[in-house]
């Protein structure tokens, strides 16, 4: 079985990568060492702490797909053509 150990903040580098956002983080729940946790973020369970992470212009948080992990995100304010679905289809 392949183990995928990696730590929300480097999910949350590729995230912002992914969405053209240059930050910086502004604001980390619970705090920024949550962020430095490795875990298992391959098929199974969920591993990865309670996060949420915020930046000028989006919103940061964890997603489960079939019990992988990854990071998503939402824009911080209100938008007028909404939210594109989150997960796989």
């Amino acid at each position: 079985m392949r183990v995928m150990t990696f730590t929300w903040r480097h999910a949350l580098t590729y995230r912002m990568e992914d969405d053209d956002d240059l930050g910086p983080v502004i604001a980390y729940a619970p705090d920024e060492a949550a962020f430095d946790v490795p875990f298992d973020a391959d098929y199974g369970r969920p591993e990865g702490p309670h996060v949420l992470a915020w930046t000028d212009t989006r919103v940061y948080f964890p997603v489960v797909y079939d019990g992988a992990e990854s990071m998503g995100s939402a824009p911080r304010h209100p938008q007028p053509n909404g939210q594109a679905h989150i997960g796989g289809w």
